[in-house]
This record gives C-alpha cells, structure tokens and sequence, in this order.
C-alpha cells in the first residue's frame, strides 16, 4: 500500500473489556482485523462468593491499550474514526464525582454477596412487579442489588450519592467517563441490566428506583447504542457501547427474529433476537434489549446465561491438574469414546438460567470404579452442552422462533470436540464464523455505522465469513437419554445452600 493510500485509510477501535482482561483491536473498512493489544487484570476474591476488579486498573490498562494497537497497526490517531466499547455487564463500580476515584473495588457479576438483601426485597409485596418493568427475575446477578449494597456499607454515601457527587456505572460508563474527561452516559443494553431500566420505556423506571432506594441523582444518562457520546483526549469520537453479549449478537449479524448466537468463555450466553417487541419469558430466560440503533426502533432478545462453562475447564486444569492446558482437555477426552455414564453439573456459584438455583452446588454423579480421567474430561465438555440444551429448549417454547442453527463465538469454539457435543445435544447445526472474538467485532460494528464507515447493517452480513460447520450426528434417542440423565444430576445439586437468616 502506498503512503498516500495508508493517509487515506480508515480504522475502528473495539474496547472488549472483558471479565478477566482488557484489549484493543484495529479493524479496517472491510471489517478485517488490522491489530489487537491485550493485557489481564488482577481478580480479587475477598470472601467466599465474592469477586471484585480495581476499576483503576482496568482504566489504566485500557488507556495504554489504546494507543498501543494504533502503534501497532502504525497508523496515526486520526485515521481511526471512531472507537466502540463492549464491556463486561453487571459488574458495577461507584466513584466521586469530583476526583474520579472509585469507592471501593468494583463487584464483579459473578460476585453473590447480595443474595441476602435480594431475599430480603423479594418478600415485599412490590417484587412482583420487577420483572413486569424491567424484564428480570430478582436476582443478585444483577447491577441495582450492588448499588444498594454499596451504598448501604459505606457511611455517609447515600447522603453524598443524593446531592449528586457519586456517579455510578457498569464498566461502559466508567471507560467513556474516564475516555471523554467526564461524560457519565450507559446504553440501553447496560442499562437494561441493572433492573432498574424500564424496557419499554428504554429509562429509568421512579417505580424500581423506589423499590431498590437507589437515588436517581448517581445514575447515567441512557443513549443507543450507535451514536457520538463524546471524543478522547486525541479526538476521536467515542460512538457505540454494548454490553458484551449484546455486541456478540451484533458481530454476528443476528439482526432478523429468530437468529441466535452462544458465546462460550469464563461463562456462556445464548441470545435469540425476538425483533422489535419484548418476549417475556415463562421459562427462566431474562428478556433483555439487544440493540438499538441510532434513533431506529430497539430490537429485543431472549437471553440463557449460564455461569460456569470455560471456568469448569480451568477449574480440571488448575485445581484437578488433570491437564496443563485448556486445549488439552480435547485430546484427553478424546481418548474414550463416551463418558462412561458419568455427568458433571457445574453448579460452582449456583445455576443460572433457566433453573435459577442460588443455592446449588456442583456435582459429579455416576461415578463407579470404571471411571478414567478421560471420561471425567468428557462428562466436562458435555455439562457445557446439555447446559446450553436446556438453554434452547426454553427459548424455543418461548420465542415462536423454533432454533434452525445456533452460531458460536468465543475461546471454547477452538475446541472441535465440544462444538459437535454442541450440535448432537441440539440436533441442529452449530456454525463458527472466521473470527471467533465476535465481541469485538460487534462493538467496532456498531461505532462505524454511528460515524458512517458503513452506510447499513446489510453491508455487515457481507463480512461474515464461516469457518466451521458441524452437523448433528447422535441418534435422536440416545439424545434424548443422555439429556434426562444429565438433568437428573442436575437435580441432585439443589439445597445445598441456604441464605443466611436475618
């Protein structure tokens, strides 16, 4: 490329701040990746249950990242044209107005300290109505509960939080305020997971806040997800900001009903676009915005989250040491070829969707003497697919859409072995695009329609490229069977914890 051509050349900018590091990636006019950065942050566990990140070292590791993926790419500054954020949701941080430091760690949306305080809301007569307002179940997964929590554990703050000097934000709202000297904006996919959002209405609901006692005065301003919140230091507009799973959906160009995507990393998240009418659900999925664009109608979506997957494979190789390397587990479970009728339920911090079981803890069931390291390493790929089976399975009673193909994304779609368990335990295709990191991709989307680099979200579609097609292969009723026995262990993990009584 000539020198005159490079000048020429225009960039987007995608912040994935993820759950366990930061990164920065470059992609060009095509949507083709020019260059990445990326450095881990520190994971504090100060109690069981609890999970905390210093919000100060995420905010400097992402200032650094930013200028070393454009001196990486060796372009200059003002060739990238505008910068896209997707963000880890839920975890939450709350910082003075005045001098920018935060209170406290932030919580992370693993962490299950407030599962106290959510039983103790859920018992008022008003907690019937949360979900009726704002498309969630009551639960300490959720951003408002830590608000609260916060706020109640730090003297003084709800008085200060009231007059306006304590902002709070998930992890978009604490990078743009950080990026842009001061703007304090969330989106509506962020913002539609604190349970505090109204979902119609795409605000604040007087309603919820009341409920939570969380004053009106720390909150965000809520925008789409594509438009011009404000400009860095260097002057480059900071245009779109989606919570991570929703940039997912996004990047992989699920824009019509009925199109679904999983991410598989440190936990799983299915989406299925529901288009511009909430679904709620009557099977343990959280209705949640998927996107919107600009002025456009917001498009919704059924969400199935599910919190261990990629963390059930560290815990076989950090605690277990039964493999020196995530992508080792393919190879030793290939060694057998089935597990041997042992089942794993991944129950670390409760079930998530759509059992919902704060209170369960994880087990392996069906153990006999016969049992090898590589039918245990099996059972552990499988838990991931069976768990996104009862996923499916809810969101097709739910939705009117029956699922015809599920694309993938994410570190846990390098491994060939669990993405045709995917496709047996669904029995429908499972599809891997070029690019696996569709978080990214999504957010660097979404940032160049804001500032024109691309004219519709039709010309998207032509970006995408597959990489991986698996078709199923498993017997309808060994399928079937399979699914029941998994179940079956699922069931022995409930009532294994209870919440402390007051």
């Amino acid at each position: 490329m000539s020198t005159e051509r490079a000048s020429k050349a225009r960039y987007v900018m995608a912040i994935d701040q993820g759950t366990t590091s930061s990164r920065t990636i470059l992609y060009d006019a095509a949507g083709q990746l020019v260059s990445v950065a990326q450095r881990e942050h520190r994971q504090f566990y100060p109690a069981a249950g609890q999970v905390e990140h210093d919000a100060v070292e995420i905010r400097k590791n992402v200032g650094n990242l930013v200028g070393r993926v454009i001196a990486k790419a060796g372009v200059s500054a003002d060739q990238v044209v505008a910068i896209g954020i997707a963000n880890q949701r839920e975890t939450t941080v709350l910082w003075d107005r005045h001098t920018g430091r935060p209170i406290g760690n932030a919580i992370v949306w693993q962490d299950t300290r407030t599962e106290e305080l959510v039983a103790r809301l859920a018992r008022r007569p008003e907690a019937a109505q949360v979900a009726a307002r704002c498309g969630l179940p009551l639960l300490s997964y959720f951003a408002a509960p830590r608000i609260r929590w916060i706020l109640d554990h730090h003297p003084g703050l709800r008085e200060r939080a009231e007059r306006g000097d304590i902002l709070f934000g998930t992890m978009d709202s604490w990078l743009i305020w950080n990026l842009t000297g001061g703007v304090h904006v969330t989106d509506v996919t962020n913002a539609g997971r604190t349970m505090l959002m109204n979902l119609r209405t795409l605000d604040w609901d007087d309603e919820l806040l009341e409920f939570f006692d969380i004053p009106r005065a720390l909150l965000p301003e809520i925008r789409s997800n594509a438009e011009v919140y404000g400009h860095t230091e260097h002057g480059i507009p900071i245009a779109a900001a989606l919570g991570d799973q929703q940039a997912a959906l996004f990047g992989q160009t699920c824009f019509d009903a009925g199109e679904a995507k999983c991410t598989y990393g440190t936990g799983s998240f299915l989406l299925a676009n529901t288009g511009t009418a909430p679904v709620h659900s009557e099977h343990g999925l959280l209705t949640t915005v998927a996107y919107r664009i600009g002025t456009d109608p917001a498009r919704y979506a059924l969400e199935g989250s599910m919190a261990a997957t990629g963390t059930l494979v560290q815990w076989l190789r950090d605690r277990l040491e039964l493999i020196g390397a995530a992508p080792e587990i393919e190879t030793l479970a290939s060694t057998v070829e089935d597990n041997g009728g042992c089942y794993v339920v991944p129950a670390f911090s409760g079930l998530f969707a759509p059992r919902w079981r704060a209170e369960a803890r994880g087990v392996i069931a069906g153990l006999t003497s016969y049992i090898t390291k590589g039918h245990l390493a099996r059972a552990v790929l499988e838990a991931t697919a069976w768990q996104t089976r009862e996923v499916v399975d809810a969101m097709n009673a739910d939705s009117g859409h029956p699922l015809t193909e599920l694309r993938v994304d994410g570190g846990m779609t390098s491994n060939n072995l669990l993405m045709q368990q995917i496709s047996d335990s669904l029995g429908v295709p499972v599809e891997r695009p070029l690019y696996a990191e569709t978080v990214s991709l999504g957010a660097a989307y979404a940032a160049g329609l804001a500032v024109g680099l691309w004219p519709d979200m039709t010309g998207l579609r032509r970006n995408r490229h597959t990489a991986g097609r698996w078709l199923p292969a498993m017997p309808a009723a060994r399928r079937d069977s399979e699914y029941r026995r998994w179940s079956q262990a699922a069931g022995l993990t409930y009532n294994w914890t209870e919440p402390a009584e007051n």
